[in-house]
């Protein structure tokens, strides 16, 4: 009996000691090594981008002309529509024109007087021509004649220019349309005096189609552009091609562009501002004059811009900006960047970044540097949802 239990236990034995061997064997073997996390990326690139800023102005017309009184007298009637089209040469205001008449009857009045003198004067002068010269005057009495002609003639020419002001005076009675344009309210009623003198104004007509936009940029600014394009970065626009898009005060973006006209020779001392100026067309006339709105002007052009989505920039509490860049051996690393600008949804990389290098775009979270990833190319969700 016990050869039997022993035989047992020996067999029992190896079998639990192998099952003890085989249970540390686990326990002591590492784990599989995880597979790199998956990243999306892109790919860095150089495009053309527009310098564009957004600046503040206001709309001016294009002409406009304050209608003044050039006569003296009172206002009989307006002949127009307040807040309407007016054409130039128009019918705008009527003054009394019968101080007018008379002055103007007077005038012509004084000339055939003097016209009649005049011709008195010159039947004596050529009698007394005759005269003298066979001593039959003094030569004083002939040149008192010659003189009182030359007075009477002299005259003549005032009357003369007196019945031309009378005219033009009665002519200032019917107020016209200087230009072309819409015109507001009257400032004077029917019935009250005006003056010449005082040049009582009547009403403001103004062109508003096209407008102009004036807007001023800070000379900083404009010497940074300038050294731009002086290191061969930026590509100028010259003031013939460069256009312009108002942004309204409700944040719409009016649908006809502008061009650039010019921009001033002179900075504000005060502001340090230089003053530009587009031209607007204004069809509809919806923009109006003191209207505030942003302008929205391409400065210059960049060939060579390398840009990246500004979602893949992080920013640092001193200011820095960083991305993470996946290297040729599919490692995570940190990259200290330098922003020119942000356009839209991308931003412009000054230094930092070069052509071809890859960026994370989604799972930064899990790809820390130093890290080894698995990038795949960024689609983004527009273009999976058109791909369905």
């Amino acid at each position: 009996m016990n050869s039997i239990v022993s035989k047992a236990l020996l067999c029992v034995v190896p079998f639990s000691l192998a099952a003890f061997l085989t249970a540390c064997g686990k326990k002591e073997s590492a784990p599989p090594p995880r597979p790199p996390a998956e990243v999306s990326v892109v790919t860095v690139a150089s495009e053309v981008v527009n310098h564009t800023t957004e600046l503040p102005g206001r709309i001016n017309p294009m002409r406009e002309a304050q209608v003044r009184a050039r006569a003296t007298g009172v206002l009989l009637k307006r002949v127009f529509e307040e807040g309407s089209n007016v054409k130039e040469g128009q019918l705008l205001f009527e003054i009394d024109p019968m101080p007018l008449r008379a002055a103007l009857a007077s005038a012509k009045a004084a000339t055939a007087k003097t016209e009649a003198t005049l011709k008195a004067a010159k039947a004596r002068v050529a009698r007394y021509e005759e005269l003298v010269k066979i001593n039959a005057i003094s030569k004083q009495v002939y040149d008192e004649a010659t003189a009182a002609l030359g007075q009477n003639e002299a005259e003549l020419l005032a009357t003369q220019a007196a019945v031309q002001t009378a005219e033009l005076n009665l002519g200032y009675a019917q107020v016209i349309a200087p230009i072309s344009g819409r015109i507001g309210k009257a400032l004077v009623t029917e019935g009250a005096l005006v003056s010449a003198t005082e040049a009582t104004q009547l009403a403001i007509i103004r062109q508003l189609d096209p407008v102009y936009f004036d807007f001023t940029q800070s000379s900083t600014e404009l010497l940074r552009l300038k050294r731009a394009v002086e290191k061969g970065s930026l590509q100028s626009v010259t003031s013939g091609e460069a256009s312009i898009t108002l942004i309204l005060e409700d944040g719409t973006i009016y649908p006809q562009p502008g061009k650039l006209l010019f921009s001033d020779i002179a900075v504000d001392p005060t502001t340090g501002m230089i003053g530009l100026r587009a031209v607007v067309p204004n069809p509809q006339n919806l923009l109006m004059p003191g209207m505030f709105a942003r302008g929205r002007i391409v400065e210059g052009v960049n060939t060579n811009a390398i840009t990246i989505p500004q979602r893949t920039v992080a920013r640092g509490a001193a200011g820095s900006s960083t991305v993470l860049v996946v290297n040729d051996e599919n490692k995570v690393e940190a990259r200290t960047i330098e922003i020119d600008r942000t356009e839209g949804s991308k931003v412009v990389v000054a230094k930092g970044l070069k052509a071809g290098e890859r960026i994370i775009v989604e799972g930064s979270q899990k790809a820390p540097p130093g890290s080894v990833v698995n990038p795949v190319p960024y689609v983004a969700p527009e273009a999976q949802t058109k791909s369905k």
